[in-house]
């Protein structure tokens, strides 16, 4: 499966200068030692300046290219979006919050986008410019009432992990048994909660990026999804209450690890976790394809173990959220933006899949999709139609064969995710409960795709639907089998 490239960046960035100049919103901009502070004039100006910049590389590309050769022009298109590229990164990189974010998703969800503004953008899934030494100390200090040397038998002031939130510290407490123990300090960055509040109050600044860059899609209920869950992120207190939460709904498992919370040294604005060390994913892509098969099965399993059995899922899916290791598990990092789905939600997930993928019934699926909001009642669509246009999710898991996921087949779920061109997407929306969904969708299927990760998915997939009873059908399913047998 394969889809057109399209190098549309050009729009969307457009419409970040709009947004950010005219937008009318209190936003935020962090000063030269990282501190977040409330002005609408800097961090506005910051986005019509990287507008600024981007369009006066392309105008005196443009001017240059007027009498050049065709070998030439070509040369000088390269040398633009590199120029590019790194103009977009630094901006959203020493922005943060909200607008990095979006940098973030981008980087892996749209591979439309030239390859050196992706190649760029991927930089902010795990490195992003820290904040001063000082304001780190600073914020632990205030935050855990006492000074670093009190609090912590070592603690490195070079940050492993600096992102859209905060930076992470490697630390040494000791425990109350006198014995030490190695953890990770995440630092809040001070002011970036009023700052993604403030970008996240202007709707239209979100609405207008997805409109320009997914042409007629009405975005209004996935943004306010996307605000609520972006306003949870930035609770610390929040986000250690989830990972505990999967800390011990995993504890013992084969192949997935989660590291523990220390509570003692976690608030609001930081939060302390045992120390994880193991390999990044570029580390990874560079092991042989069975290792990455491997990865990508864990992946899968974890995302659906969680959100058929534990009804959660850690809505934040990319690249820097993992650590692997060389006894082949896989660490699972980042807990903030985690969404909670009722029974019932999870109910009409399970009953789309079974209607769409184990009993093709079109009639039933069509009533579970009207039921569920996500197309008007009686709209004039053929129902076969309609069991198409909705169920483009469930081709790699209809046939009981081998396949390989690829990034073409990711990136054609997410043009059709956002393109309205169908006729039956004029009677089709996406509804609050199914914006997480589609989260795990977009965001799973690219690092799939990545991977170019093979195997039987049907039957892993089976194995975690809760309305088929399945044997194990792989290594890890029966490691996994077998400690669910254990724990439950």
């Amino acid at each position: 499966m394969s889809v057109q490239r399209r190098r549309r960046w050009p729009a969307a960035l457009a419409a970040v200068a709009i947004a950010g100049a005219g937008g009318g919103a209190l936003l935020a901009k962090r000063d030269a030692n990282g501190r977040m502070g409330l002005s609408w004039a800097g961090r506005s100006a910051r986005l019509a300046r990287m507008g600024a910049k981007v369009g006066g590389t392309y105008a005196s590309t443009a001017a240059r290219k007027t009498f050049a050769s065709a070998q030439r022009r070509d040369e000088l298109d390269r040398e633009r979006e590199f120029r590019t590229a790194e103009q977009v990164a630094e901006e959203l990189g020493q922005m943060k919050g909200a607008l990095m974010k979006l940098g973030q998703m981008a980087s892996y969800l749209d591979d439309g986008l030239p390859e050196p503004l992706r190649l760029a953008l991927a930089q902010l899934q795990s490195d992003a410019p820290p904040m001063s030494t000082e304001l780190a100390r600073s914020t632990v200090e205030a935050e855990l009432d006492g000074s670093i040397e009190e609090l912590f038998v070592e603690f490195d002031d070079e940050p492993i992990a600096a992102a859209s939130i905060g930076q992470v510290h490697r630390a040494i407490i000791r425990d109350a048994d006198g014995s030490e123990r190695a953890v990770a300090v995440k630092v809040q960055y001070p002011g970036v909660g009023e700052a993604i509040a403030s970008d996240l109050r202007n709707a239209d600044m979100l609405g207008v990026l997805l409109k320009q860059s997914f042409g007629g899609l009405d975005p209004s209920e996935m943004v306010d999804e996307i605000k609520i869950r972006l306003a949870d992120e930035v609770d610390y207190e929040l986000e250690a209450k989830n990972q505990q939460m999967f800390a011990d709904y995993f504890r013992d498992h084969p192949f997935v690890r989660i590291p523990e919370v220390v509570a003692d040294y976690s608030t609001k604005r930081v939060l302390t976790t045992e120390l994880a060390d193991g390999h990044r994913w570029a580390e990874m892509m560079e092991w042989g394809q069975e290792a990455r098969d491997r990865v990508g099965e864990i992946i899968f399993r974890f995302v659906f173990r969680s959100l058929y059995r534990f009804g959660a899922f850690n809505g934040d899916p990319h690249p820097g959220n993992y650590l692997f290791h060389d006894d082949g598990t896989v660490t699972f990092l980042d807990f903030g933006l985690v969404k909670h789905f009722t029974r019932d939600e999870l109910t009409m997930f399970g009953s789309m899949v079974k209607a769409a993928v184990v009993d093709f019934d079109s009639v039933e699926f069509r009533r579970i999709v009207e039921e569920a909001g996500m197309l008007l009642p009686e709209a004039p669509a053929d129902t076969e139609a309609v069991g198409e246009y909705f169920s483009l999710f469930y081709d790699t898991v209809r046939e009981d064969r081998e396949m390989t996921w690829t990034r073409e087949y990711a990136n054609s779920v997410v043009r059709h995710t956002f393109d309205r061109s169908s006729p039956i997407s004029q009677y089709a929306t996406v509804p609050r409960a199914f914006v997480f969904i589609q989260r795990i969708n977009l965001g799973l299927y690219a690092l799939l795709g990545e991977l170019g990760a093979t195997g039987n998915y049907r039957r892993i997939a089976a194995e975690l639907w809760p309305f088929v009873d399945a044997t194990a059908s792989t290594e890890l399913g029966r490691a996994e089998a077998d400690w669910l047998e254990r724990t439950t």
